[in-house]
């Protein structure tokens, strides 16, 4: 009889093949040797068969840890024995301009971008469990960093190339991915990183979700990951109703854009304040704090002659009924003068 943990892991990938089903497609694994990243391969090896698609497998040597380049062969070597044939280990220089796991993040998705379209792969499945989405949750709550935030990892989603990112194990456990490699009899890597205390992840995993389970009852992280669920739908939604908004009240301004202030004023709160962003991210690459976001928002409610406020690579002024958001060094139409 089929392992319960295999059968779970393998019917969950096999859901996420189901676009790519006969099409010869080829799909690349992120494997980092880990119990889920390896339970990940082995299950993609499987149902490769049956679905008809080339499973290749991409393991990142960020060279932060001794030793890490033999790490990074025996994970090859063990997509190996489970039937994938092309399994690659891949160097990256990994910067430290902010902090080495996010440094580390940035250099490992470059790797597997470029891995990804060498191979002219539709897809690239990720091992991120339902553990690991509780844990980004809980620490986007405590940076009070909004919806966006969250809303924590999407199962699915394509990127400007259109290259297609799953993460197939989002619904299943850390132990269901444990239990799988040792029902197959595979060895996984156990990072040191994943228990060192100077992270915040791993605090939040060894010390803050334990004491919420033991203090509230079990069932938190799967209440974080429902949390998540559920503001990817209300996100979805406004972006959706923000599209729509957009068209109607956004109009073209010198070396910016402009919005009407009296249409921006009479959308609730959350809409008013999502058309800002959406707007100075649109135009100007940059992301707004909640401060600036409502500074922004107040040229359209309570102004009283008060600007201009000056953003990441932008300005805004109120100008004749509009909220004027400008490229710094633009003219300031509020009053005339060289901003």
């Amino acid at each position: 009889m089929l392992d319960p943990a295999i059968a779970a892991v393998r019917l969950a990938v096999r859901r996420a093949l189901v676009p790519w089903r006969g099409s010869g497609a080829t799909v690349l694994v992120a494997l980092s040797g880990g119990p889920d990243s390896l339970a990940l391969a082995a299950a993609a090896a499987h149902e490769a068969v049956a679905a008809g698609v080339e499973v290749v497998t991409a393991t990142i040597d960020h060279g932060l840890q001794e030793g890490s380049a033999e790490v990074a062969g025996r994970a090859a070597d063990a997509a190996r024995s489970v039937g994938v044939r092309d399994a690659r280990v891949l160097r990256v220089e990994v910067g430290d301009d902010d902090g080495p796991e996010a440094a580390a993040r940035v250099a490992r998705y470059r790797a597997l971008t470029r891995t990804a379209r060498e191979e002219g792969a539709a897809a690239v499945l990720l091992g991120h469990t339902l553990d690991d989405q509780a844990e980004t949750v809980l620490l986007g709550l405590a940076r009070g960093s909004g919806a966006g935030s969250l809303q924590g990892m999407s199962p699915h989603r394509v990127d400007d190339g259109g290259l297609a990112w799953i993460r197939p194990l989002l619904e299943l456990r850390r132990a269901d991915t444990r239990a799988f490699c040792a029902a197959s009899g595979l060895a996984p890597w156990t990072d040191p990183h994943n228990a060192d205390p100077r992270f915040s992840r791993v605090r939040v995993r060894e010390t803050v979700l334990p004491v919420l389970e033991r203090e509230l009852g079990p069932g938190i992280a799967e209440a974080l990951a429902r949390t998540a669920e559920q503001l990817r739908e209300d996100t979805q939604a406004f972006a959706d109703m923000i599209d729509e908004i957009i068209e109607d009240i956004v109009e073209p301004a010198e070396a910016g854009i402009a919005v009407s202030a009296a249409a921006l004023a009479a959308n609730p709160p959350a809409l008013r304040h999502r058309i800002v962003r959406h707007v100075v991210a649109s135009e100007f690459g940059a992301s707004l704090t909640r401060a600036q976001t409502l500074e922004v928002a107040r040229l359209a409610t309570e102004w009283a002659g008060q600007g201009p406020i000056d953003l990441p690579g932008c300005r805004a002024t109120r100008h004749a009924g509009l909220v004027v958001i400008a490229a710094r060094g633009a003219r300031d139409v509020s009053s005339g003068a060289s901003a």
